[in-house]
Order: structure tokens, then sequence, then C-alpha cells
């Protein structure tokens, strides 16, 4: 392993033409340069340009950002239709739902354009353009500036790029760094904003195993929801209106149902979240000692008390559904992540990589002077944050935890106009908040929020040290409550207009500036502001440090081996990953076939379990083996595959396609055994699940009777 340190550095951040080809999120304007022969090698039947072009249809054109990056979707009809994942629509889907109408568990699906339900809020950006920059961002620097004139610098220069590519159009531009700041490109999108649900399954099909199957293969989750993006009857993007049209796209993804086999070409397109490739040995340490451990400790306590709540109530659980799904998602994934840290020996591999760069550093005074201090400052600013990151997480985890405290936060306005003794603003300000206190409160239950704060606040005080405590604590848990904090929060909720939506709505009639701030949450929010900043403003100096020396840490890897391209971390721009359809061996004597089947899915039932509950359709459907033309050749109903790409969150939604470009399941999850994929990449292990279209179109079609949505689209037989 010495003699080839150099070889091991080249194989984690090098190209496919070096590395395997199914490590990498790569830049669409650079595939024709970088990865089109390897690709086709692969089997990839299309050019470059079929994927991504600036002047001509091409895949890109189908394949939107969703919720503002947070998700992926892709077009699959010329009339707006949009697939992404169950998980991804959870939030919207769980907005619309009711005791009479709980589209969480009995699923939705839209029979004519009407039914068709909007959202409020949510948006899809179509990429139109990406330009590397880096050379008018970069003129601009001078030698020995500081990192905060620096930054202040590129923003000027960006905001100028940005104005100027926007300028005549409907356009957003925005420039982002890449490589820790040492490239930019200019990306070019247009944005949606009238967005409307048209279907998704019962949660027992689109989120089936829950938490227990969740990072896990096999895998047998249903993990789809439909969309139509509407726009102005002149075919531009315009808010919701009932005179808006669908989108008539120029491209879209055709879809085949054609039997799927190991080796079999993959291609992934989408916007994938953040990766921390790049990191260094100190950073993974932060991880596993403070970043993992803090967010799996916290969470834990508030959803166990959430998840109590939600199978004892009907209504909490519609609720609560979307916001425990958001929180228990990276839950798990911190305690898989910090898993396979440990167990692949994450840490010693960096070391091998900073011991390599130390070589290669120190054998030429020139690279010593520009580089040397790299991870020096990237070591320090870790080690030396360490205690005010413990706190500054542990405040945003708990305190955000605490959903009372967020309401107060609606108010500021108001506070403004009453100390203004302004009349006429002060009522213009107290109807507004009235406004929207419905939808505050819709998905909250004041004695769910009061259990769990008692926790958080307890677990706080317990955990951080005392001078990092708000100073509600001292001056009001300790002097007035003798240090209980469920008296305190008691007390809080007793007397606190927040405390409910008939309360906050009571105190809007006839505003008082004592009384608002004066309220318990207030006092507590105050003074979690005042912390929060404090903190903040230690972090900042360590922060500043961290990002000079990941800058250039980053530009000295690229020097060290000039000839050899490596893909930038994930930022949430657009990017492809190219791989094959594969089996894989997690540990020894165990092999995990790349497919599961409807069989597997009926054996994992449990009647009547939160998790693994089915439909009865679907049971007497199975059983009867109605699949239509949906089944693969061999007469089984395909459900979710493996295939070798590389993703990470943001890329839920993508599109899973085949050789000629053509859609074949969605990707939603990736595997156990490769939790530190973020962060190291390990390509005998690493797995992206992917649910099959051919069971999204069987369920849309026979199970859930919406045929109409399929013939929208374009079948590949």
């Amino acid at each position: 392993m010495k003699k080839s340190l150099l070889l091991f550095f080249i194989i984690l951040f090098c190209s496919g033409s070096v590395s395997r080809a199914d490590e990498g999120m790569w830049l669409l304007p650079l595939i024709e340069k970088l990865n089109i022969g390897t690709m086709t090698t692969l089997g990839l039947k299309l050019s470059a340009n079929d994927i991504y072009s600036i002047n001509n249809a091409s895949l890109k054109d189908a394949i939107v950002s969703f919720m503002d990056g947070g998700c992926t979707g892709e077009l699959v009809s010329a009339e707006g239709l949009m697939l992404t994942n169950h998980h991804c629509g959870y939030s919207l889907i769980q907005s619309h739902s009711t005791l009479e109408h709980n589209y969480l568990r009995d699923g939705f699906w839209a029979m004519t354009r009407e039914e068709e339900l909007p959202n409020p809020g949510l948006s899809v950006s179509f990429l139109v353009s990406i330009e590397d920059v880096s050379d008018q961002i970069l003129s601009e620097l001078k030698p020995g500036m500081s990192e905060s004139r620096r930054a202040e610098v590129i923003s000027a220069a960006s905001h100028s790029l940005e104005r100027d590519a926007s300028q005549g159009n409907s356009y957003r531009a925005s420039v982002v760094s890449f490589y820790g700041g040492n490239n930019f490109y200019l990306l070019v999108y247009d944005r949606y904003t009238d967005v409307r649900l048209v279907g998704a399954p019962p949660s027992s099909i689109g989120s089936f195993g829950d938490d227990s199957d969740n990072w896990e293969w096999p895998r047998h989750t249903g993990d789809f929801s439909m969309f139509r993006i509407y726009t102005g009857p002149d075919g531009r993007p315009a808010p919701y209106s009932k005179d808006n049209i669908p989108l008539n796209s120029s491209s879209w993804l055709r879809v085949s149902i054609k039997d799927l086999n190991e080796g079999d070409f993959t291609m992934v397109m989408g916007y994938p979240g953040s990766t921390q490739r790049y990191y260094t040995s100190w950073e993974v340490d932060e991880i596993l000692k403070i970043t993992n451990p803090n967010r799996i400790k916290i969470r834990g306590v508030k959803q166990e008390i959430w998840m109590e709540d939600m199978l004892a109530d009907p209504k909490v659980n519609i609720q609560y559904a979307s916001k425990y799904s958001a929180s228990s998602n990276y839950w798990k994934y911190s305690i898989g992540q910090n898993k396979q840290l440990v167990s692949l020996a994450v840490i010693d591999k960096k070391k091998e990589i900073e011991n390599s760069f130390n070589t290669w550093v120190n054998e030429d005074a020139g690279r010593k002077s520009e580089y040397g201090e790299a991870l020096n400052l990237i070591r320090s600013s870790i080690e030396g944050r360490a205690e005010y990151q413990n706190a500054y997480q542990y405040l945003n985890e708990c305190m955000r935890g605490c959903e009372i405290f967020d309401f107060m936060l609606y108010t500021a306005i108001l506070s403004e106009a009453l100390r203004s003794g302004n009349t006429e603003r002060t009522a213009r300000a107290a109807e507004r908040i009235k406004n929207i206190v419905p939808e505050l409160y819709k998905d909250y239950n004041p004695s769910t929020d009061q259990k769990t704060t008692k926790e958080l606040l307890r677990l706080y005080r317990n955990d951080v040290p005392a001078k990092y405590h708000p100073s509600f604590y001292r001056e009001i848990i300790d002097r007035k409550f003798r240090g209980n904090t469920g008296k305190y929060v008691d007390d809080m909720f007793k007397r606190s207009v927040f405390a409910s939506e008939a309360k906050l709505t009571a105190f809007l009639s006839s505003p008082k500036l004592k009384v608002l701030e004066n309220d318990p949450v207030a006092l507590a929010v105050n003074s979690i502001i005042e912390i929060r900043n404090i903190l903040a403003g230690e972090l900042s100096g360590f922060e500043n440090r961290l990002e000079e020396g990941r800058r250039i840490w980053i530009a000295a890897l690229k020097e060290m081996n000039p000839g050899e391209t490596r893909y930038p971390d994930a930022n949430s721009t657009m990017r492809l990953s190219y791989g094959t359809i594969s089996s894989y061996e997690p540990r020894d004597a165990v092999t995990y076939k790349y497919y599961t089947t409807l069989d597997g899915t009926v054996d994992k039932y449990m009647p009547g379990d939160y998790e693994f509950d089915l439909p009865r359709r679907l049971l007497d459907l199975h059983e009867r083996r109605e699949y239509g033309r949906y089944a693969s050749s061999e007469g089984y109903m395909p459900v979710n595959f493996l295939t070798t790409n590389d993703i990470t969150g943001g890329n839920s939604g993508s599109p899973v396609m085949n050789s000629n470009g053509e859609l074949i399941g969605l990707a939603f999850d990736g595997n156990w055994e490769a939790m530190s994929g973020d962060v190291y990449f390990e390509p005998e292990i690493q797995r992206t699940i992917a649910v099959d279209i051919r069971y999204i179109l069987w369920i849309t079609d026979i199970f859930a009777g919406a045929g109409h949505l399929v013939d929208e689209m374009t079948i590949v037989e």
C-alpha cells in the first residue's frame, strides 16, 4: 500500500478513464471532453450533444430542480407531466390531506386536469446554460487579499455577471463556486411556480418499509409521485391561475418497459446536494465525534415523542408525518455514516492522502510556500472550533425542535409597528399575521410540542456547558422555577399567546407591545438569538481560515496530478453520473441481486403495521398476477433495482436512464454499506437504489386506474 500512495490518490479523485466508471458527478458542458468515450464504451448510444445542448433540445431540458434543489424531477410527456419521488412530494401530499381526505393514507389521483391540486410555494427550475466564468472572477482577485475581502470581490463580480445574464429575459442567473472556490460557473435557470399535484400512491406503497428499510437493500418501495407544470397562456412562467395551461414541453423522456439486465448501462442526471469528497482526516473526525452523534441523540429524543403521539392519534399522524420523515431521514443516515466511516477506516485512508501530499509539497520550496499551510489551516480551524461547533449544533437542533419558538418569529413586523406607535401600521401588520395563522397552526399539536420542548430543553441543559445556555435558563428557569424545566414549559404553554391558534388570533385582535415583549416565548427566543449570535461570531473566525485552507488544499491536489481530471464536490447544480446495473456483495458469503419483486414486497407484509402494511387491492392484484404489460418477461412484477451510479441527497427523484436516454426508473436511496459515500467513494459496494418504472406504471395504470396518465407518455416496449 505504501508504494502506491500516489496511485491511491489518483483512484480516489480522478476521472473515469482511470478510476471506476461509476464514480463521479460530472458537469454537463465537460462531458464531450472528459466522459463520452468511457460512456460509449459502457454502452451509451447518445452523443454529448444529445445530453447537453444550449441551442437544441437535449436531455437536460427534461430535468428539473424540484423544491429549489431539494430533489430532482423529470418530464415524461409533452404536456408538462413530471415524475419525482414520493418522499419529495410528501410534504405537499400531506398539506392537502385531512381526516376526511387522507391522501397520505389513501393516495391521490387526479382523473381530470381540473382535479390537479395547486401547491403555493412550490417551484421547479430548468437549466438553460452553464458557462465557465472562472477567468472573469479570478482576474478581480489580488495576491495577499484577506478571505473576507476576497469574498467581497467575488460577490461583486458575481452579481455583475448575474445581472448581465438576466437582463432582457425572465431567467434567473447564479454564479456558483466549484473546487473550494478555485473555479466559478454561471448557471442560468428558467423557473416555474405553478406546479400541481397529479398523483401519488398511498404511503403504504410510496413509503413502504419507512424507517426500517430506509437506506437498506433489499428495498420494496414505490417511491414516486406525479406533478404537472403549468404556464401562463403565453407559455411563459406565471403564478397560479385557473387560466394557466400545461407546459408545452420541448423535451421529455421516453419511457422504456423493457427488461433490465445485469451490466446494462445506466445514466443519472439531477441535482445532487452536497458531498465532501475532498475532506481531510480532521473534518471526518469532526463528523464522527460531533456532527453525527449530536444529530442522532437529539433527533432520536424528539422523534420518539412524535411517533408515540402519531400512532395514538390519526390527526397528529397527518400533522407530523412530513416533519417526522424529514427529521428521521438524516437521523438514520448519520447512524449509518458513522458506522461505515469507522468500518471502512476512512480516516486512515484520508491520512494516507495527506501523507502523500506532505511528501510532494516538501519536495519543492515553491510548492511549500504556496500550499504548505493548507492542512495546518484546516486542522487548527477544526480543532479550535470544536467547543463552539458542538454548542451551535445543539442550539439549532434543540431549539428548532421546540416548535412554539418558531411562531414568535412571524411577529417581528408587528413588534416594529407597535414600537412606532402608528395604529394604522399596527393594524395592517396584525391583519397580515392573522391571515396566515391557520396555515401556521395547521400541522401543530400543542400537547406534542409541550412534551417535546420539555425533553429538548432538558437535553440542552445537561449536554451543553452553562456558559452557552441562553439567559432564560438562568434568569427564569433557575430563579422562578428552581431549575424545574418541566414546570417552566408548562407555565409557558399556559401563558404564552403562541401556545395555540386561538390564543394568537385573540391577541392579534388587540395587540399590545408590553404583552408581546413579556411573553414567555418571546423572552426565550430573544435569549436564544443572543447566544446564537455569540456562537456564530466565535465560529466565523475559524470559518474564514477553514475556507482558505480548503481552497488551497484542493488547488494543491489539482496540481499534484495536472494530467488528471477530477469532478467537483456536489453543490446542488446539475450533474451526470454513469454506471451499470449491478448486484453486490456486502459481506462474506452474502450476495445481493440487482432487483426486487412484488413477491418480496408481499413477503414483508404485516397487516396494520405502519411500516409494512399494504393496500388490499395491491394484494389482490398480485395474487391474481394482474400485471398487464408491465411484468418482466419472466412473469414477475419488478419493484426496485440497483445501479453503480454516484448520487447523493438532492438526486432523489432523478431519472435513471438506459443507453438510449430512456427512463427506466427513479433514483431514491443509497445502500447502508456505503453510507460513507459522501465523504469517501467505495466502488465495490456503493450502489444507487431506484424504483423500476414498470412498477410506477403498474401502480398508476392498473392499481389506481389512472391509465390516462400513462397514455400521455411515450412508451417503448
